[in-house]
């Protein structure tokens, strides 16, 4: 079945289809919601509340662009949804800072350390930084999304930016005095 058909069988409330659907793109929409959520447990949480509204949105959908990244679009924006829900987004006032830049030699640092830098940051800022670099929304979208200032999303981006080469800057200090 092509994935038109399977859009189409969907949009007519077939729950084979929506099984099929779900089976197909359930792996590359959790990985999503991990990055969203602060645990294992709330990410499939997240991911089964994703399903729930692009099934119910699905007639929406007018097979223009991407419909995965539609469904990505969707997932995001509901788990974001549930974060504003439980608390409010904390908004800073600090002053724009420069993006910190830092030169990373593959071999030094793993991508399970920049996994679980990006996993450890404050959520607020977690949030920003997945949305922005690794999502790829713009200042001004994210803004929307978040309800917040794009002064505030350029804020938390940097400041995050400011942890992570934090983290990255100890992690290669303390493997130059282990390997001496």
């Amino acid at each position: 079945m092509s994935l038109e058909e399977l859009i189409h069988q969907c949009k007519k409330q077939d729950i084979r289809a929506q099984e099929k659907l779900y089976r197909l793109y359930s792996g590359k929409l959790f990985g999503l919601c991990l990055k969203y959520s602060n645990n294992y447990q709330q990410a499939e949480d997240n991911l089964q509340d994703g399903f729930i509204t692009i099934f119910k949105k699905i007639n929406q959908y007018e097979d223009k662009g991407s419909f995965e990244g539609w469904m990505k679009r969707i997932v995001i924006n509901t788990t974001l949804q549930k974060h504003r829900k439980e608390k409010y987004f904390e908004i800073i006032n600090e002053n724009l800072l420069e993006d910190p830049e830092i030169e990373i030699d593959d071999e030094e640092i793993t991508t399970d350390f920049l996994l679980k830098s990006i996993q450890d940051l404050p959520e607020r800022y977690r949030q920003i930084f997945n949305l922005y670099a690794l999502d790829g929304f713009s200042h001004k979208e994210i803004a929307e999304m978040l309800n917040i200032s794009v002064g505030s999303s350029k804020s938390n981006l940097a400041r995050a930016r400011q942890i992570l080469k934090s983290k990255i800057e100890n992690y290669l200090n303390d493997n130059k005095v282990q390997s001496l």
